[in-house]
């Protein structure tokens, strides 16, 4: 029944009046701004999780999940380890590769290259390249056909189309009269991908298992063996189980490992910007303080009359505190259900934009993609109505523990 009484004036007091209509107004713009708060931090996180998701779906077409290498760069009799690989928990596929570094030479341009040995069908079960094909396919890297796939920056630098040639110059020299002199081999392009990366489709070429074998004199040898998992996110877990069971000189690194500098950037952008976000919050919520102190100011006279009737401090105090966290929660609910609503619709809002400006927001030619992902966690949403919710109820400690030591005598002295 106490607390019946406390809600009922609480809520009573958010209502505007003739004579406290500014107040009403205050108050309004606090529910507002707590709103816009929350649903700009909804947004913002839902889109830098959907860039994460969507650059690593991207990097997994390139980059397997877990690879197995060695220290010199070479592992010898590498089928049995490949086997044993495979058979181990959550893996769906393993593939042998060679990978090397080499200059591409087409005309009179040059780049540098990252080349891979592949094997087409195993590769295609360990990483999804195979889909990222502009033109050609994988399996026209036939042993001893020396054919090579560039990545299509790597291809438009070289000024190369599918049927060109281009001469590959390795770092393994050989020798003659003349002294060292670097291989030279032409290779045949047979298809050009692109996997929406800058990094990798401006310098991984891909050739023949055995053609890169006989290139880099590796004979049977391969430089290490990738994996493909049922899930990507168990990745380190395997690597530290396979720690204890490869050779003296194999290492195991995930794919975490390999773009370790990226993800920790984007982790701490994430953190930042929800720091960021969250004080714009912190800011609308202790503006109820303002509204709260101006409301107690208001009706000292209202609280002098419930304390002559037996109303205690602690029950003024709760009075207030219901009407700060109402005005928290409105807003709060507010932010959360237009954040939501924003962010599953922001495909269309920015298609909207771009009619309106006449112009593309994000570009392809400048960013990796040229859409605005979205990618709502459901634990994002419930922090941040928490921590919303939490910095109201704090906004409302003061102004109520101020209106719990109003003295009767005092504030009806001139009323």
């Amino acid at each position: 029944m106490s607390l019946r009484y406390e809600a009922f004036i609480g809520l009573r007091y958010l209502r505007a009046r003739r004579r406290n209509g500014f107040i009403s107004f205050i108050s309004l713009l606090s529910v507002i701004g707590i709103a816009l708060g929350v649903a700009a931090l909804i947004v913002v996180l839902s889109v830098m999780n959907g860039f994460q998701q969507e650059i690593r779906g991207r990097m997994l077409s390139v980059v397997s999940h877990l690879e197995v290498s060695s220290y010199d760069g070479r592992i010898a009799g590498w089928q049995p380890l490949l086997g044993t690989l495979a058979q181990q928990p959550h893996v769906l596929a393993a593939a042998p590769y060679v990978s090397a570094q080499g200059l591409l030479s087409s005309g009179g341009n040059v780049r540098g290259a990252m080349l891979r040995g592949i094997e087409p069908a195993a590769e295609g079960r360990v990483v999804t390249l195979g889909k990222e094909m502009l033109r050609g396919k994988l399996e026209s890297l036939e042993p001893g056909s020396f054919r090579i796939v560039l990545g299509v920056e790597l291809a438009r630098a070289l000024g190369v189309e599918v049927g060109d040639k281009v001469t590959l110059i390795t770092p393994q020299g050989s020798v003659t009269p003349a002294g060292m002199m670097p291989r030279l081999k032409q290779f045949t392009v047979s298809g050009v991908f692109k996997a929406g990366m800058f990094e990798y489709d401006a310098s991984l070429a891909m050739i023949s298992l055995r053609d890169a074998q006989v290139l880099f004199r590796l004979g049977q040898d391969v430089s290490g063996v990738r994996l493909k998992l049922d899930d990507a996110m168990l990745a380190p877990q395997l690597k530290a189980e396979l720690a204890g069971k490869l050779a003296a000189n194999q290492v195991a690194s995930d794919w975490t490992d390999m773009n370790a500098n990226y993800f920790r950037a984007v982790q701490i952008e994430k953190r930042m910007m929800f720091i960021i976000l969250t004080l714009i919050v912190a800011v609308a919520a202790f503006n109820l303080v303002s509204t709260l102190v101006m409301v107690v100011t208001d009706k000292q006279a209202d609280i002098a009359i419930l304390r002559t009737l037996g109303a205690s401090p602690a029950s003024i105090m709760k009075i207030f505190v219901i009407q700060g966290s109402v005005a928290g929660v409105m807003g709060t609910i507010a932010g959360v259900a237009g954040g939501l609503l924003l962010a599953f619709n922001l495909g269309s809002v920015q298609h909207a934009i771009e009619q309106i400006i006449g112009a593309r927001l994000l570009s392809s030619e400048v960013y990796m993609i040229d859409f605005l992902p979205v990618d709502v966690q459901p634990a994002d949403v419930t922090t941040i109505a928490v921590i919303s919710l939490l910095l109201s109820l704090l906004a409302t400690l003061y102004p109520s523990w101020r209106a719990a030591r109003t003295r009767p005598a005092e504030a009806l002295r001139y009323e």
